[in-house]
Formats: structure tokens, sequence, C-alpha cells
């Protein structure tokens, strides 16, 4: 399942870098699109930055086995996001968040990619594709008083933590896809 997670991970990276090369983000010194994997930052990390991609690995499942072949598998997606805008009145950040789902839609596409080895250099063509469904967009939030009550009102335990933690005027997003690929381990 990790070459799938890399290899879907790395596409929607270097075609960020493709599509804006201005969208970037410093990570342990170094600065790459922003494009980032949750579970792959170190456990020190600071908070999320504003303006990047944060992709979330959530359930996998088999969604059909083949004798001698691995199984047709998928994993959910949860690529979040947030803007604080671009002037100090932060009036324009309704049109920011707007282009990050532009940016978003715009990596996506193709829906699918090679899979690869990317734990040998160089990488390896695995000889099969990963690919993926259309994103799907949830209700913009902003930080503040008046979302505690919409987190109150169903959005979980966890979404309303963040949002009293967060007093800071941001907008974000979360987007849900599937990821589909073929299991390096043949199933029976």
């Amino acid at each position: 399942m990790q070459f799938a997670k890399d290899s879907f991970f790395l596409a929607l990276q270097q075609r960020l870098g493709a599509l804006n090369p201005a969208r970037t983000v410093t990570v342990n010194g170094t600065t790459v699109p922003a494009v980032l994997v949750v579970e792959n930052l170190p456990p020190a990390s600071s908070e999320p930055q504003a303006n990047a991609f944060y992709i979330e690995w959530g359930a996998a499942k088999v969604q059909c086995g083949g004798s001698g072949a691995g199984a047709l598998m998928s994993v959910q997606c949860v690529i979040s996001y947030y803007t604080l805008g671009t002037v100090a009145s932060m009036v324009d950040r309704g049109r920011v968040l707007g282009q990050l789902d532009d940016e978003l839609l715009g990596i996506c596409q193709p829906l699918n990619t090679e899979k690869m080895d990317y734990s040998q250099a160089p990488s390896v063509d695995l000889g099969t594709k990963v690919f993926w469904d259309q994103p799907t967009f949830e209700q913009a939030t902003t930080s503040g008083v008046e979302d505690e009550t919409l987190a109150y009102q169903g959005r979980g335990v966890r979404r309303a933590m963040y949002e009293q933690a967060h007093q800071d005027g941001r907008v974000d997003r979360r987007a849900k896809l599937t990821v589909f690929f073929f299991s390096e381990v043949t199933l029976s």
C-alpha cells in the first residue's frame, strides 16, 4: 500500500510544482511544493502552514481479490488546507480559498499516475497505475465563535477542537477522495 500512497503524493506534489511553482512550503529547512503527507511529517512538526495541501490517509479495504494477481484495493484520502488571505485585512480569504480549490482540481488531473517504488534510487515502475476519483469538497469553514455552533451540530469533536484552537480568522476546506490501486501482495 505504501507504494500507492507514495506515488499519489509525489504525483500531486510534482504537478503542483509545475502548475504553481510559487506555492511552496519549507519543511526541515527544505523548500518543496506545498503538498505534504501528515504521517510523514516529524512528530514535533509545527502546526500546518497556510496555503498548503495536507494529505491524511484513512481506511483501506480490498475492493476485489484476484487469484494469481494482486487485489484491487482502495484507501480513503482527505486533503485539507486553509488560508489567511494575502492582505492584512483578510478580505480576500474566499478568493484565495477558491484558488486553492482550483489548484487541487488541477493537480488531481489526470486521475491516475504510474505506481512507483520510491524506496530505491532510481525509482522503479511497478507496472500498474494508481487512480482516484474526483475530490468532493466539504463546505468551507472559518475559525471563530460562529463555527463552534456548527461543530456542536454534528461536525465532530476533533473538528470542534480544531476550530476552538484557531481563532486567527482562517478559512479552511477539506476535500475527500478515494485512491485505488492493485496490491503488491497476492490475495487468495
